[in-house]
């Protein structure tokens, strides 16, 4: 990593990052101010060091097999605070400042349908991005 960048990287998890067979590894937004998991990507090395170099997240796109840098088109850019490394180094947590909502369908977190709860939670446990409970 070059001496240019936003984010001071630890060398020794740098060193040690596990990307799959295909060079990705799945990371998660997360909004820092209050913990709302916002969405799910993929980063190669290259989008790691991009983001890294620029503070801003960017990301794999699998389907478009080329660099995203979030908020590219939209405007709903992530500005990146850290990353964290899980304990396998396999899997990526990037803690975020969001620009509007994280999601394509306009919602702010990609993950705002229930699939499933216990039939004892409370009104609010369901979808991500509603303290209402939308989602049931």
């Amino acid at each position: 990593m070059s001496d240019t960048q936003v984010l001071q990287v630890d060398p020794t998890l740098w060193k040690d990052i596990k990307f799959d067979d295909k060079g990705l590894i799945p990371a998660i937004a997360q909004e820092i101010s209050t913990g709302l998991v916002l969405m799910l990507a993929y980063m190669n090395k290259e989008s790691l060091e991009t983001t890294i170099k620029t503070g801003y997240a960017t990301y794999w796109s699998r389907s478009r097999q080329k660099l995203w840098k979030k908020g590219e088109t939209s405007g709903h850019v992530q500005t990146v605070k850290g990353i964290l490394v899980d304990c396998d180094q396999d899997a990526l947590v990037l803690l975020i400042d969001q620009e509007g909502p994280a999601c394509h369908t306009n919602e702010k977190s990609c993950f705002y349908r229930a699939l499933a709860k216990a039939p004892d939670a409370n009104e609010n446990t369901g979808c991500a991005s509603c303290a209402g409970g939308c989602c049931g």
